[in-house]
């Protein structure tokens, strides 16, 4: 029987290294999904993103926030009663991250009830954010949330 010498540990650790990355590679190809940024525009939006944060902080502070649901037939956004169309301007963007061709962008008007729905026809199942932004008497608000419609 042969001796165990330096020159085998040595290759013993080449190749269990060897074996380590491949499994890497070829188990978790996880590295390989589609990954793409937010927006196109991202350094032009970064350089604006204290209005954003400002946003962000004002719509935390207020009392009544905007509640979304999911039922059957989508997502149903839902505004506090002292937001409607005479005084506000309501957008959203539904950004799914693997996928920049699911994203929706609308500006939208509310319905009688202070609401309005992202039917399901639209939807894939997934996890979506929905950044929600609205002015009301020329103040930015905005609440993001993570939305995952199955």
């Amino acid at each position: 029987m042969k001796n165990f010498t330096w020159g085998h540990g040595i290759f013993l650790a080449l190749a269990s290294f060897i074996i380590f990355i491949l499994s890497m590679v070829f188990l978790f190809p996880n590295g390989q999904k589609n990954s793409e940024m937010v927006t196109d525009k991202y350094y032009e939006e970064e350089l604006q993103y204290q209005n954003v944060i400002d946003a962000k902080k004002r719509a935390d502070d207020l009392e009544e926030k905007p509640v979304y649901s999911q039922s059957t037939s989508g997502i149903t956004i839902k505004f506090p009663a002292d937001i409607n169309n005479t005084n506000t301007k309501v957008s959203f963007v539904l950004n799914r991250s693997d996928d920049q061709n699911l994203d929706i962008k609308k500006e939208i008007t509310l319905d009688a009830a202070n609401s309005f729905t992202i039917p399901a026809t639209v939807l894939k199942n997934g996890n979506y954010t929905l950044r929600l932004t609205w002015n009301k008497d020329k103040t930015d608000y905005r609440l993001d949330y993570d939305v995952i419609w199955k």
